[in-house]
């Protein structure tokens, strides 16, 4: 209820509790100059917006602004029956504008929407200190992204970001339109999953893994971990699903799975090298255990070999004739049990 509305001395209808007329306003009076300036270092009521305030006409008039105006008896003022000065604006900030009147500087709140509240609030009152205050703290803090994730559009620049960069990488593919078949009904579901993970992995591992998206691959969804240059590990979210009459494509949700792959990831970041007295102590140590020979690796060690672990989503079971399985495997004879041959299929 704002003093602004409010017509002093010519109210004659009394306000109605009926939800679909306006509001009546109290009765209010005009704060006379003499009457503003006998209150001296007094504090005065304020209402704004339905948060009350105390201050001062001191500080209120402490600078050349419209406050100051209102309570030098240059504008008039509305107050309520109870004596409090009635003004039609948010109280949120308004504290935050006291405080600046008073000392001249104030604590800015949190947040560039916070900020541009204060802002507004000190134009309107044209407390012009505040308002540049506000402007430079904005010009200052412009937000920045959060992260920022390359979407690679040829092999060359996929292979140059990955071998460029020192940290652990994480890539999803997603193509949805590269699908010769239909899709089973929990498909477009479970794509959309993947991508959900991979904007909540990106946020929580940015400072730490980069994170990079292929929209032309190959695949439908499929997640590839990198470290150090090389790939670590796949996990491929398709796979053909075999219905009573046709083929669908089926797109699965390996949370776990893509969870555990990215923290392997981080076992291959570029850590800091530790000091000599640490290299001198792990060196006599593991040269003392007995463990390890150089005579037994050769004088460059053994090699790393480079394997990558490529995990598939389990897919529908076919019946494999006996013909085409003496052909594909030859020297094994085909089981009576066709469940048992199919796991013995797999484990080959």
């Amino acid at each position: 209820m704002s003093g602004a509305s409010c017509l002093p001395q010519h109210h004659t209808q009394p306000a109605c509790p009926s939800a679909a007329l306006p509001l009546a306003c109290p009765k209010t009076k005009t704060c006379s100059h003499r009457s503003a300036v006998g209150l001296g270092n007094k504090y005065v009521r304020l209402n704004v917006g339905g948060t009350l305030f105390y201050a001062t006409l001191q500080v209120l008039t402490r600078q050349d602004c419209m406050l100051k105006a209102m309570f030098s008896g240059k504008k008039e003022v509305f107050t309520d029956k109870d004596g409090w000065i009635l003004m039609d604006r948010s109280g949120k900030h308004f504290g935050s504008v006291l405080g600046y009147l008073r000392d001249s500087t104030v604590a800015l709140p949190k947040g560039r929407q916070a900020v541009q509240e204060l802002m507004a609030e000190a134009k309107y009152y044209l407390v012009e200190g505040l308002v540049e205050l506000c402007h430079n703290t904005l010009q200052d803090n412009k937000e920045q992204p959060l992260c920022v994730i390359p979407v690679v559009t040829s092999s060359k620049e996929e292979e140059k970001l990955i071998q460029s960069s020192t940290k652990p990488v994480v890539k999803l593919v997603y193509n949805r339109s590269n699908n010769k078949y239909s899709y089973t009904s929990n498909s477009d579901d479970n794509l959309l999953k993947n991508i959900e993970l991979f904007d909540r992995l990106s946020l929580s591992f940015n400072g730490r893994v980069l994170f990079i998206k292929d929209v032309i691959g190959d695949e439908i969804c499929c997640w590839s971990f990198y470290g150090q240059g090389r790939k670590l590990a796949e996990v491929c979210c398709t796979s053909i699903f075999y219905a009573t009459e046709k083929k669908q494509t089926k797109v699965e949700f390996p949370e776990a799975r893509i969870y555990e792959e990215t923290l392997n990831t981080l076992l291959y970041e570029t850590m800091p090298l530790p000091d000599n007295s640490l290299l001198e102590a792990t060196r006599r140590t593991y040269t003392n255990s007995g463990s390890h020979s150089e005579e037994e690796d050769g004088p460059g060690g053994a090699e790393p070999q480079g394997r990558v672990r490529r995990i598939h989503i389990k897919r529908q079971d076919s019946w494999i004739p006996a013909a085409s399985f003496g052909e594909e495997h030859p020297g094994l004879e085909w089981p009576a049990n066709p469940r048992a041959g199919s796991k013995e299929s797999e484990r080959l």
